[in-house]
């Protein structure tokens, strides 16, 4: 217990700060944050699976946030903090119905790539709504490129608050101190959050740089009067896309954090508990909340074995706000917004994108078109530019997979793939072709089109003395999928074989996919003798030969197996 009850004390130097800067950071009152810190803890800690997982306000939803209330609030802090409960509300329920439903899998629908341009997106959004906070002036928030050319005129112009810039600049300087210096031991947030209020009283600077102001005391309360079913209807769409990213971000994080326990969670009941909590702290004065990627890991340093943890800094957090919420008058603004600016930095994962670039300059391109989906289409059209960007990255997948000529290598078991292979050779009379993708409308033109080039190139090689083509067998076991228009393809590859001499056969069909062209009509066509059960038997039949255990072929019944045979994969086989 005592590790716990340590944990929640460390921890409670971070929620406060964090609580009040990401409500500021989305529009909101500063007390909001608070409210959206006690209650989702308190629930998660009686319906979340995750043993320590810390939930709270977060700089990833901040701006998705921001961007669905402030339109529709009007300039009015209390309508504003009523929609924000609003959207927590409905948040929740998407959750909880996603949960019962099972449906923990949609968050796969944002790919790695796509992620890390999403999240560099948001931070840089997030840095800049808090940039003029951190200088002491303010400027009139349209969307971020006309923020940044805003930003930049009022510097140019001397408008920079010197008093608050210093304490600002200065705050962020300590932080990263700390962190460099005792690697995030000792709180630097607290730290510079103590001793800001602390210079902001001794010195009298509330006179001279924006604070914060003193918070509501008491226990949190309902605030959802004067809301209209208009309201919710405009908040549909933006619930949709903060539940796919709070869980996103709240499932990655959870199966980290169990699996470095060996322990497993389920997507499916942490996709109810981050609901009911959502719910709780809409309710009660709070606004849409997720997994805390900066608190969590405080709290596992500090030794937190359970949701008591949790449980002792939410009702450390409440004691603040029943006994001492005045202090906050003397919180500098701009030091709020430099506890803000350091968490977000920690989404910047520019490693990760020149990881992507040096891998896959595919994926590295789809991260960079979410990044700018989401810096210069806003937040909430970024999410559908990143789940497009998706998709989109799913069909680019299938409609060019790799695909490989195969052949044998003297003394190797198996056939190998011939472009990573010089060595390999053709089979005697055959060309083994292998497509490692679904079959369909996007793609099977490619796959007929690129069948054919490689029997005319054969054919060329025959005209050369080597032997005639008279069979081409497909290495179908990587195609997990065939739709109607690649089946009239297919017959269409068929045909033109035909007319040529040449049987094409198709080795290793799974069943289903068998099943889907009997379906079509297609028996007559291709008869059973047309699948033979593995690549060995195929070019057994055409070479009339047995396998040998070294060079493929033979008819032993392990060589006779699927998972036995040589179906190559992309490392050079």
């Amino acid at each position: 217990m005592w590790p716990d009850i340590r944990s929640g004390l460390v921890l409670t130097a971070l929620l406060v700060p964090a609580g009040m800067g990401y409500a500021q950071a989305a529009g909101l009152p500063a007390y909001t944050g608070l409210y959206a810190t006690i209650v989702p803890l308190l629930a998660y800690a009686l319906f979340g699976p995750s043993k320590i997982l810390i939930i709270g306000p977060d700089s990833a939803l901040a701006p998705l946030i921001a961007a669905a209330v402030i339109p529709l609030a009007l300039d009015d802090d209390k309508r504003a903090v009523a929609l924000a409960g609003l959207l927590a509300v409905m948040v929740g329920a998407i959750l909880i119905v996603a949960g019962v439903l099972r449906l923990g899998f949609v968050t796969d629908l944002l790919s790695k790539p796509i992620r890390i341009g999403y999240l560099n997106g948001i931070a840089l959004i997030v840095i800049v709504s808090q940039v003029p906070k951190l200088l002491g002036f303010s400027i009139e928030a349209r969307d971020p490129l006309r923020d940044v050319g805003g930003i930049a005129a009022t510097v140019a112009g001397g408008g920079i608050g010197i008093p608050a810039a210093l304490l600002g600049v200065g705050a962020i300087a300590v932080i990263f101190l700390f962190r460099v210096v005792w690697g995030g031991r000792i709180p630097g947030v607290f730290v510079v959050v103590v001793g800001a209020m602390v210079i902001t009283a001794v010195f009298d600077l509330g006179r001279v740089v924006p604070v914060v102001g003193e918070m509501p005391q008491g226990f949190p309360t309902p605030a959802l009067s004067g809301l209209e079913w208009a309201d919710a209807a405009a908040l549909a769409a933006p619930a949709v896309g903060v539940a796919l990213i709070a869980f996103a971000d709240t499932g990655v994080l959870s199966r980290t954090l169990a699996a470095r326990r060996g322990e497993t969670v389920s997507g499916s009941r942490e996709m109810a508990g981050l609901g009911i909590a959502n719910v709780a702290g809409g309710v009660l004065g709070g606004f849409p909340i997720s997994g805390s990627t900066s608190r969590t890991p405080v709290a596992e340093a500090a030794g937190a074995r359970s949701q008591l943890a949790g449980v002792v800094g939410a009702l450390l957090v409440l004691a603040f706000m029943i006994v001492i919420p005045g202090v906050t008058q003397y919180l500098p603004e701009s030091v709020l917004g430099a506890v803000v600016i350091t968490a977000v930095i920690t989404l910047i994962d520019v490693p990760g994108w020149v990881r992507l670039w040096n891998i896959d300059r595919q994926d590295a391109l789809l991260s960079v078109a979410s990044f700018l989906g989401v810096f210069l289409a806003g937040v909430l059209a970024g999410i559908l530019v990143a789940i497009g960007l998706s998709f989109l990255a799913v069909v680019l997948h299938a409609w060019r997979p790799y695909r490989a000529e195969l052949g044998r290598i003297p003394g190797v078991r198996g056939y190998h793939d011939r472009r990573r292979n010089p060595e390999a050779e053709r089979i005697p009379g055959a060309v083994i072709v292998r497509w490692d993708a679904p079959l369909f409308f996007a793609n099977s033109g490619i796959f007929d089109s690129w069948v054919r080039s490689v029997v005319t190139k054969a054919a060329k090689e025959a005209a050369n003395g080597a032997p005639e083509v008279r069979t081409v067998i497909v290495a179908a076991e990587p195609i997990t999928d065939i739709d109607t228009t690649a089946m009239d393809d297919l017959v269409d590859l068929d045909e033109y074989l035909e007319q040529r001499g040449i049987e094409l056969v198709l080795a290793e069909v799974k069943g289903p996919i068998r099943d889907l062209m009997q379906k079509h009509g297609m028996s007559e066509r291709f008869p059973p003798d047309r699948f033979p059960p593995t690549v060995g038997a195929a070019v057994d039949a055409e070479t009339g030969s047995m396998r040998s255990d070294i060079g493929g072929i033979g008819e032993a019944p392990d060589d006779e197996s699927g998972p036995q045979d040589p179906e190559p994969d992309h490392d050079g086989r």
